[in-house]
Formats: C-alpha cells, sequence, structure tokens
C-alpha cells in the first residue's frame, strides 16, 4: 500500500471517532430515572403502568350543596317597554329621520307625512273658531239680559266648542300655524326595532300598508326568555334568582328574576317558556344567546373527588380508578359544580368511596405521548 492509501484510510478512521463519541452520548442515560411506560391493554378504557406509585389515588366523598338547573335562552325586548309610532294623519311620507337600529330619544323628529286631512280638519277648526266666537258674542249679550232678569240661569248656560281644537292637536297640527305636513315624534327614549316605511310610502291608520311606522324599545330592562323541560318545571318558582352568562361574554354574570312561568307547554318538545327579567348593563342585544342557572332552596348530596382528578377530554370528563395490576380504568362521569375548596362535584358515573388518581395532569400527559 502506498504512502498516498495510507493517508487517506487515517483520515477516514478520524473521522469516525467523534460520530462513535456522539451515538456513546446520546444512549447513555448518566443515571436519569427511567420514564413511567405506558402499555395499553386489549380494552381502550384500561391502561397498565410500570410505575403506579407515581399516580397517588384519593378517595371520593359526598357534600351536601344546592342543586342547580342550567338552561339556555335567549334576550327579548319587555313587551311592557315597546311602543308603536302610529301617524294618525293619512298620507304620502316626505322625510324619514330615524332608521332602524337608531337610539332616539323622547320627542325627536322620526317622519314627516303630507297629509290631505289636514285641510279638512282646519276647515272644521275655524268653522268652529267662527261659531264659538258668535256664541261669545250671544253669551255676552245673554249675560246683559240675565242680569236685568229677562232670561234665567239654564238659557245663560253655554257648551264650549274645543272638539275641532282637539283634532288638530290628534293629528299633530299647531292651529296658529297649519300646515299640510305632519310631524311625527318618538313617544319614548329607545332603541328602532322595527322600521315599516320607506320614503314616498304610504302613512297612517287608513291607508294600505302597516299602521305602526316605527317600533321603539326601551332597553334598559330585557327579558331572558328560557325553555325549561317539564320535568325541571318544579325546581323554578316565580321570584326566583337566576344567574344569567352570556355566550358573548363569558366572563360576565348578571342576576335576573324570574316574573313569569308559561302555562302552556310546546307539544313537540316538552318545554315550558320561563321568563327572567334583569337590567341591561349595555351589553345585552336582542337574540343574543345566554345560559341561566336556576339554584334549588333544598340541597342535595352528590359525590365530590378533588377537581384535578377530573380529565376533560373531547367535551367529556374521565376520572381514573385502580384496576389492579398496576392498570387504571378510565371511567366517565357527568361534572356538576366547581365547591369550594376546589372540589368538583360528580352526578353520576361514579360512588362515594371509590378510589380515584388524584392528579390526572401527568396521566395525562403521559397518554397523549402514547
Amino acid at each position: 500500500m502506498t504512502s498516498r492509501s495510507l493517508l487517506t484510510v487515517a483520515a477516514c478512521l478520524a473521522s469516525l471517532v467523534p460520530l462513535a463519541a456522539c451515538k456513546k452520548d446520546f444512549s447513555a442515560a448518566d443515571g436519569a430515572p427511567p420514564s413511567s411506560q405506558v402499555v395499553p391493554a386489549g380494552d381502550m378504557s384500561l391502561v397498565s403502568v410500570d410505575a403506579p406509585g407515581q399516580f397517588p389515588l384519593v378517595a371520593s366523598a359526598q357534600q351536601e350543596a344546592f342543586a342547580e338547573l342550567k338552561v339556555t335562552g335567549s334576550v327579548f325586548p319587555d313587551v311592557a317597554r315597546e311602543v308603536p309610532v302610529i301617524s294618525l294623519a293619512n298620507g304620502r311620507v316626505v322625510d324619514i329621520r330615524a332608521r332602524l337600529d337608531d337610539y332616539v330619544k323622547k320627542g325627536d323628529l322620526l317622519i314627516k307625512v303630507q297629509s290631505p286631512d289636514i285641510a279638512g280638519a282646519f276647515d272644521v277648526y275655524l268653522k268652529a273658531a267662527n261659531d264659538e266666537r258668535m256664541d261669545n258674542l250671544a253669551y255676552v249679550r245673554a249675560q246683559k239680559l240675565f242680569e236685568h232678569g229677562a232670561i234665567s240661569q239654564s238659557a245663560l248656560e253655554q257648551a264650549d266648542l274645543t272638539a275641532a281644537e282637539e283634532t288638530l292637536k290628534v293629528l299633530g297640527v299647531d292651529k296658529n300655524h297649519p300646515s299640510g305636513v305632519v310631524n311625527v315624534y318618538s313617544p319614548i327614549s329607545g332603541v328602532v326595532i322595527a322600521q315599516n316605511v320607506t320614503q314616498a310610502a304610504a302613512a297612517g291608520v287608513n291607508l294600505s300598508g302597516s299602521a305602526t311606522a316605527f317600533t321603539i324599545a326601551d332597553l334598559s330592562t330585557v327579558w331572558i326568555v328560557c325553555d325549561v323541560y317539564e320535568n325541571d318545571i318544579p325546581k323554578i318558582t316565580l321570584g326566583q334568582t337566576a344567574q344569567i352568562r352570556l355566550n358573548a361574554y363569558p366572563d360576565k354574570v348578571l342576576t335576573g328574576r324570574v316574573s313569569d312561568i308559561g302555562p302552556v307547554l310546546d307539544p313537540s318538545i316538552r318545554t315550558a317558556k320561563v321568563r327572567v327579567e334583569l337590567r341591561n348593563p349595555g351589553i345585552l342585544k336582542l337574540g343574543m344567546f345566554v345560559t341561566a342557572t336556576f339554584q334549588s332552596k333544598t340541597k342535595e348530596v352528590h359525590t365530590v373527588v378533588p377537581a384535578p382528578a377530573v380529565l376533560h377530554l373531547h367535551d367529556r370528563d374521565w376520572v381514573f380508578v385502580p384496576a389492579g395490576h398496576n392498570s387504571f380504568r378510565r371511567v366517565e362521569v357527568r361534572t356538576g359544580n366547581i365547591l369550594p375548596g376546589n372540589k368538583q362535584e360528580l352526578l353520576s358515573g361514579l360512588a362515594a368511596g371509590q378510589q380515584v388518581v388524584s392528579n390526572v395532569l401527568q396521566l395525562e400527559a403521559t397518554l397523549e405521548g402514547q
């Protein structure tokens, strides 16, 4: 072998030395404790571990707590705070000052209506005013005659002619400044939740179309209308408080009171309408979805475990119970409320006194690493 070939072989051997050292470093554990191994069994709910002592057990207990009922509902306006806006003068809309979803104040101009009713009503008013003037002259003459004993007291008394003036007021016309256009104002402060008129549309109670031009709702107080199943109706009473949680604002909790329990059940789903009234802090919008929680006045006994003992997985809740031979079995449970002391209420799935893994975080991490 030539000297050049020897040099080449030596260089190759030198390059292999670091690789061997690296391989030794990666394979050596250098005294670290072995990780817990999970061995899946034939039963998908059963797992075996080689170090079960890493997962301490705790016995479930019983605890009294107030029963709660959670139902879904939606936000509706209080019908007592809804006011229709109607033009009593028949005619055509010539100007619209408000739109759907606008907030308006009491007395704000909403629409202007050009109405032929005004001319007729004003003619009646002028005739009535003239008749009243003539009656006043006659009254003055009768008063003088009465003072001289020429007529009786009954002949002196006359009726006031104010009907025509009241008609103009109802139509929204100033008798001192008559106009063929009637202004329609907002009767309350609130939000326009319905609009039934457009530019140049007909308005009034005697013309085709909707007599209600707008509907305005005061949303300072609203209704939460919930569907409650027939079997749960006895758990709710009038005047009972309810905690309202909004899907849009999960951190907000509002308090309302039950104002009505519907007397009629929906025959298809066997539910009754339950109405909750509450003050609107400004975030409630009509149609919002909410969850209403009603708390019973009586306590019920339920099984409880430490909250870390419950595994929340795929919208379901589980606990792990010892199954012997270094194994744990996953058991589905139905959870309730978080109780004081970081205790999780279990409504079903586990009996009191049964042991469970006290903290599933480590076990959960091991399962995810499978």
